[in-house]
């Protein structure tokens, strides 16, 4: 080969080369820079990201890590193949993150109301509790979201009670042998949910009396029925075992509604909480530059030291 027609050659080649792995480069997320560090272990879910991320949900979930957040929670966990569910979890141990709550399947937040005191609920309820347990094992989990479902309105409210403290009592000897815990969630969507109030579900755990039923306080929820954030989770504070995000009204991401959420971090880190807060909200705004202001938003509220 002529030197000429070599060299022609080697720089086409190189220039093929080199105008490939750009590509390649491009289509890959970088990682390169140093994650943020929060002082809390915030959990995204999936969708949360996925302008940025792919669709994938492993790939969602690296980037929450490259983002530097520490915790992930998947309401709808158990509907998922187990094959993702053990991928996630190995996943989640590969990048030091912590498996926030998934939802115990039971029906629907409405369906199925220990409260009522049926034992085919009751079934239907310890059945997603047993199931629960195995999603629990594949996906490195601990915490496990339960809704006791609607008020059972012919029956007095003490008779309620003591169906739902029952029920729980039974889900918790479940739960209790493999160290995972119930959080119950007091909700605000509806009039017709039996539990709605922080103190109610206080008394329940109470009543339980066991460390596998706790408080679930969802600050977005627990705002829209009674307010007082610091003053009545520090009531509280001793059965609270899992808190989720939301800003009031809209239910987005923090910086975006009435609630200041620079403090309460403030104060949670403070009361020396190292659990998970689960971001359990939307985006306020679309695509990647919504996507962008989450993670902006967070690392705001988060700069509370």
């Amino acid at each position: 080969m002529k030197r000429r027609n070599f060299l022609q050659k080697t720089a086409l080649t190189g220039g093929a080369l080199s105008m490939g792995g750009a590509l390649t480069y491009a289509a890959i997320p970088n990682t390169s820079a140093e994650p943020h560090k929060f002082n809390l272990n915030y959990a995204p879910h999936l969708g949360m990201f996925e302008e940025l991320a792919g669709k994938d949900p492993i790939d969602q979930i690296n980037f929450m890590a490259d983002q530097g957040f520490t915790a992930f929670e998947d309401n709808g966990m158990m509907k998922r193949d187990t094959a993702l569910q053990t991928k996630m979890g190995e996943t989640l141990a590969k990048r030091g993150m912590t498996m926030g709550v998934f939802v115990v399947d039971k029906g629907g937040n409405m369906a199925n109301t220990l409260a009522a005191g049926k034992q085919e609920y009751i079934d239907i309820f310890l059945d997603g509790c047993n199931r629960a347990v195995e999603t629990a094992k594949r996906c490195n989990a601990k915490w496990m979201t339960v809704v006791p479902g609607g008020y059972e309105r012919n029956l007095p409210i003490g008779v309620q009670d003591a169906h739902v403290i029952e029920a729980l009592r039974r889900g918790a000897e479940i739960f209790e042998p493999h160290g995972l815990v119930m959080v119950l969630e007091p909700l605000s969507d509806s009039p017709d949910l039996y539990l709605q109030n922080s103190d109610q579900t206080y008394m329940i755990c109470k009543a339980v009396n066991s460390p596998s039923c706790k408080i679930l306080y969802d600050i977005y929820h627990l705002q829209k029925t009674e307010g007082h954030i610091i003053r009545n989770m520090d009531l509280t504070w001793d059965e609270i075992a899992y808190i989720q995000i939301g800003d009031n009204p809209g239910r987005k991401e923090p910086t975006t509604g009435e609630l200041n959420y620079k403090n309460i971090f403030k104060w949670i880190s403070e009361k020396g909480y190292d659990g998970v807060l689960g971001m359990e909200h939307g985006n306020s705004k679309e695509g990647k530059a919504g996507e962008q202001a989450v993670i902006d938003a967070y690392k705001q509220v988060d700069d509370f030291l």
